[in-house]
């Protein structure tokens, strides 16, 4: 396994203790970590950078450093007992971003064959377009202007310290690693047909994750209007039935709906993709995680929040200072480290001695492995949320590119 740190782009490293595979490793597959160019190193677009790179494209220098390092493990992964032809990408927020990405770049064909995708798509954790190349190229322009800058060159010239108002936000459809948005790559079914595990958690928005839904790391908290207003921008003449689905009629209510139905649409994310992969004739397996974990001692305040699952899927007691594990946490750990290594191993999380995981194949009837306090087959999932998120996702893809998501 190939893993893709998280971060937001901006931060992470393949050297956190969180990411210490030991014991994975201990039940067979070869873990594999590595460190990723971030922030403007990383992403940063301009059209002097797209003229000098060959491709006429700029950005997603991050992402080509995952391309290498695949590329790495093609010709060298054998000498560490492991197999070049038996590679799972895995991902976890940014990560599973930059998972989705490799799923619909050419450039990273053959170089992996299944993938993992925790809390990520390649459109974000939650519906958006990518950034169009240009978009992002002039957008490099301005905020070198704001440093007094002109050229590359001289941008080049300046000293580490005085780049802090260089910005990138990430991926961007470059026409070279990522040709279009990976949205329309999949919705046409060009993607790599590769067997997928994904999933998301219970508390996504508890993280900050979610623009607009304020409150709990998000910023103010939100009232009831705003919420409406939100709604409105966001799904315009479909505003009517979001709001029959996420009712809020005070403004104590509003900061845990909107955080309700982001997570909502975090897990229509994964499922989505899952689906995806069916239709391209590979199996696929989604998870919800809803053990709220203990930190300190107590149970932490974010539920079962965005990045909560790595630790578990880790086996890793000992990824966090804070965590202190129960018997069922460890119980927990051991189970779904086991359904990873398996699918890493055979694109199959089941075995002996673990609940049988179902195939997911359908969006408003598929059921997910849900993954807490005891884990199980969903009983039921939400249809009409489901529908309302993927109807949504159509009518955007269907709608002009501004750059923006």
């Amino acid at each position: 396994m190939v893993w893709i740190y998280g971060g937001g782009f901006t931060g992470g490293s393949g050297g956190l203790a969180w990411y210490d595979g030991e014991n994975l490793a201990s039940k067979g597959p070869v873990i594999v970590t590595f460190n990723y160019r971030l922030g403007s190193l990383g992403f940063f677009a301009h059209p002097e950078l797209a003229k000098e790179s060959g491709h006429n494209a700029s950005g997603n220098y991050g992402m080509m450093d995952a391309i290498a390092a695949l590329q790495w493990v093609k010709r060298n992964i054998s000498a560490f007992g492991s197999d070049p032809n038996n590679v799972t990408i895995a991902g976890e927020s940014a990560g599973a971003i930059m998972v989705g990405a490799l799923l619909g770049s050419p450039q990273a064909k053959g170089l992996y064959h299944r993938a993992i995708a925790e809390s990520g798509g390649w459109m974000g954790l939650t519906m958006g377009r990518m950034a169009p190349g240009q978009t992002a190229q002039a957008n490099g322009g301005k905020t070198m202007d704001g440093l007094g800058v002109k050229t590359i060159a001289e941008l080049r010239a300046k000293p580490m310290n005085e780049l802090t108002g260089l910005s990138a936000g990430g991926l961007v459809v470059d026409g070279y690693l990522i040709p279009e948005d990976v949205s329309l790559t999949f919705m046409n079914g060009k993607q790599h047909a590769v067997d997928v595990l994904t999933g998301s958690n219970k508390d996504e928005a508890n993280f900050g994750v979610c623009p607009g839904a304020g409150g709990r790391g998000g910023g103010p908290a939100l009232t009831a209007d705003a919420y409406k207003t939100n709604a409105q921008r966001k799904f315009g003449e479909a505003a009517g039935e979001y709001l029959k689905l996420y009712t809020v009629s005070s403004d104590a209510e509003a900061p845990s709906t909107a955080h309700e139905a982001c997570a909502d649409e975090i897990n229509w994310n994964m499922r989505q993709w899952a689906v995806a992969q069916t239709k391209a004739g590979k199996k696929a397996y989604t998870y919800f995680f809803t053990r709220t974990p203990t930190l300190n001692g107590a149970p932490s305040p974010q539920g079962a929040t965005h990045t909560a699952e790595i630790s578990y899927a880790w086996n890793n007691p000992k990824g966090q200072a804070t965590q202190t594990w129960n018997d069922v946490d460890t119980k927990l750990a051991d189970t779904m480290s086991s359904y990873w290594v398996n699918f890493i191993t055979k694109g199959d999380p089941n075995g002996n001695g673990l609940p049988k995981w179902p195939e997911y194949k359908d969006l408003t009837n598929g059921r997910v492995m849900v993954l807490g306090d005891t884990v199980q087959v969903e009983s039921a999932p939400s249809a009409a949320k489901l529908s309302f998120f993927q109807a949504a996702y159509q009518r955007l893809l269907k709608s002009p590119n501004t750059g923006t998501n």
